[in-house]
């Protein structure tokens, strides 16, 4: 269940349900959870102050630097600071997520910085179109904490640093049994 519908139902006397895709429950409280190194710096581009916000807040509690954009202009000046994880939106105000991507894919300082594509609408193609040209994952709005976490945890190397799928060669001892 998403942070939103948790909030939505606080107070309410039915417990939240758990589904197969959901990140409540017993096994997720169970297994630890690896984080990337303090200090990673980490890209949010959406054109919604809330989405900002909530991530920044999740992030910096695990001691992330974040670096904030609400435009695709934006997205790509900022990108030249050296993010090494970027969560990106599809729909901004001055163009579009995919062509962002693009852009960033084609740059050497951005080429290998994973980028975790965001949307509210989460329909198979647009998934599919966004793997299609170089996202190394997708999460759809609105998001809960434990699946944020989730998805850089899945980025990890070795060192606990976020690399796209092609350029993990060691994996931590943590994360050998996960599936992915």
């Amino acid at each position: 269940m998403a942070l939103f519908d948790r909030l939505r139902n606080w107070g309410k006397s039915t417990p939240p349900s758990i589904s197969s895709d959901s990140y409540l429950g017993a096994e997720r409280r169970a297994k630890r959870r690896i984080n990337a190194r303090a200090g990673t710096r980490i890209l949010v581009v959406d054109d919604s102050s809330t989405i900002i916000a909530l991530l920044r807040k999740m992030l910096a509690q695990n001691a992330y630097e974040v670096i904030e954009a609400v435009t695709a202009e934006a997205a790509l000046e900022a990108a030249k600071t050296g993010p090494e994880l970027i969560f990106l939106d599809i729909v901004l105000p001055d163009g579009d997520g995919f062509n962002v991507l693009r852009e960033l894919r084609k740059r050497a300082e951005t080429r290998d910085v994973p980028v975790i594509m965001m949307s509210g609408n989460a329909q198979a193609t647009e998934q599919f179109y966004v793997q299609r040209i170089g996202a190394d994952d997708f999460m759809k709005k609105p998001f809960a904490r434990a699946e944020v976490f989730s998805r850089i945890e899945v980025l990890l190397d070795s060192d606990y640093r976020p690399r796209r799928t092609a350029q993990r060669i060691g994996v931590p001892a943590e994360l050998a049994g996960m599936s992915a």
